[in-house]
């Protein structure tokens, strides 16, 4: 399964990027929190230099909490801080304004010294598509202001959005890149949901999803679609159409699909990350 995506819209949009970068004091960075190097785009590092960053963990509800805890430390190693968030619930904002202000507390010091009448913090909101950043703005302000949608490529333009007193955020439209190196990046992207499925061969994205259940959840799979220890160990796609005739979808592949996908992005095969960190925690964190 190869998989390639660069529309038009997003070139643009990295151009746009580029050309208001230097407005803003931060730039948050969205990640799937299942997937928190896989979901990177590795642009971004050229486009965003030395400008202070927070990278944000989202869907962290639907990932492995011990591999989310090793992801935090393994970006704050590289020294850039990292902050798990469930956008969709409103959790962990607070810790990302928290962290937002103590990066930037020296520059703000010096700007009150010199006289200068303090100011809301200013942020880019980016990352890959269908992430979650327009549910983030959505929180912050409390309102829907920004257009949301499950699935990539819901934010075409660039947009200021006045939060409060304290934050001032511009949104930009999801960027992937022209070329995924590594073909299993492509596979994860897919899988989540960052690549637009109408674009996709549903059958592949599944069969490489169940691969990946029956390796790390295989409980999970056993449960969810009642299977016997033999039934699990069948090949991936044998294993795909007796799911699909279970459900009632005998011969139709899409929707057995398009069942098992769903399944996966939703956390109804339990918690998983696609990523596994490099790090090891301290004794008695893993817990």
């Amino acid at each position: 399964m190869t998989i390639q995506w660069f529309p038009g819209h997003m070139a643009k949009a990295r151009r746009q990027v580029t050309e208001k970068i230097k407005l803003v004091d931060i730039v948050f960075e969205l990640v799937d929190a299942r997937l928190p190097l896989s979901s990177r785009n590795p642009i971004l590092d050229e486009i965003i230099g030395e400008k202070p960053r927070i990278i944000i963990l989202n869907k962290s509800d639907l990932a492995d909490p011990i591999e989310t805890k090793k992801w935090v430390a393994y970006f704050n190693n590289q020294g850039i801080a990292a902050v798990p968030i469930i956008a969709q619930e409103g959790k962990g904002m607070k810790q990302l304004m928290e962290k937002a202000k103590e990066i930037l507390k020296p520059k703000f010091d010096r700007r009150a010294a010199k006289g200068i009448k303090p100011r809301a913090i200013r942020a880019m909101s980016i990352g890959i598509p269908n992430v979650g950043k327009s549910t983030l703005i959505n929180r912050f302000i409390k309102k829907n202001v920004a257009i949301t949608g499950n699935k990539p490529g819901v934010t075409k333009a660039q947009q200021w959005l006045k939060l409060g007193k304290e934050l001032e955020l511009l949104d930009t439209p999801g960027i992937l890149w022209p070329k995924f190196e590594d073909p299993d990046v492509g596979k994860k992207l897919a899988l989540t949901g960052a690549i637009k499925d109408t674009i996709l061969q549903l059958d592949d994205v599944a069969m490489y999803g169940l691969e990946v259940m029956k390796t790390r959840n295989p409980k999970a799979i056993a449960k969810r679609y009642q299977l016997t220890e033999e039934e699990l160990n069948l090949e991936t796609p044998e294993l795909l159409m007796l799911i699909g005739e279970r459900k009632g979808f005998r011969d139709d592949y899409t929707r057995a699909s398009e069942l098992i996908i769903h399944d996966i992005r939703s956390g109804k095969m339990g918690k998983y990350t696609l990523d596994i960190a490099p790090v090891s925690l301290p004794e008695g964190q893993g817990n």
